[in-house]
């Protein structure tokens, strides 16, 4: 065989390995984006408006995200613990109502406490425990980050024209989403543990249809915003 054959063996071997690679990476690269974009909802859009609409870049954080807690398994809470975390969420409501300041704070740690339990990162490492929520409850994770910023935010700022009461309402609201999903128990919790579920999320979808302004003063947390607006437009 000439030497010439070879090399043009050569060639056309590298051209079909070439080609072979890039159909490779075609047909995968479609389905990311999508496939992120539909597993972190509202996440999605907030990570390429924080990459300024570089969708690459967005899709790049959020597979590390996937991939650093994707594996992660959610621990069930035994009853007493349930009971115990919904007491102190309906107790932080009631407190809203004469001082939302400090009701948002125990929102704040509550929610970090409970995702602790839950088997997600200790709540005293916030950045990696929001992002590990993000990958398993996406489309509720921002009430705990309006919580945690509300919380965090010093009176004078708040004064100077940041959070004021209708804000920290709506975080509380907002967040209330998340809790009531970590709280619930879960699939293989038993029969009763379904049940308490399907009241919590059942009670979740009344709230979102009024437009989380009026709730049920009942057992598993519901907040008695109607109290607050009040106290809202004088603030």
């Amino acid at each position: 065989m000439s030497t010439g054959l070879i090399i043009a063996l050569i060639v056309i071997a590298a051209v079909v390995v070439i080609i072979a690679a890039a159909m490779t990476l075609r047909a995968r690269g479609p389905r990311r984006g999508p496939n992120l974009k539909r597993r972190f909802g509202p996440e999605y859009d907030r990570a390429v408006a924080r990459h300024d609409g570089d969708a690459k870049a967005a899709e790049r954080e959020l597979t590390e995200r996937v991939h650093r807690h994707g594996d992660l398994r959610e621990r069930s809470l035994e009853p007493a613990q349930r009971e115990r975390y919904e007491a102190r969420w309906t107790a932080a409501q009631e407190r809203f109502v004469d001082s939302p300041r400090e009701a948002v704070a125990e929102a704040d740690r509550l929610l970090a406490e409970l995702a602790g339990a839950r088997g997600f990162p200790d709540g005293g490492q916030y950045e990696e425990q929001l992002a590990a929520l993000s990958v398993h409850h996406a489309h509720h994770v921002d009430g705990y980050r309006r919580v945690h910023r509300a919380a965090h935010l010093r009176e004078t700022d708040a004064r100077d024209g940041g959070t004021g009461t209708e804000d920290m309402r709506e975080a509380m609201v907002a967040a209330r989403a998340l809790f009531e999903e970590l709280v619930r128990p879960g699939r293989h919790d038993g029969g009763a543990g379904r049940h308490e579920g399907g009241q919590h999320e059942d009670g979740h979808r009344r709230a979102g249809q009024n437009g989380g302004r009026k709730a049920a003063n009942t057992r598993g947390g519901h907040m008695p915003w109607a109290l607050n607006r009040r106290q809202a437009k004088e603030s």
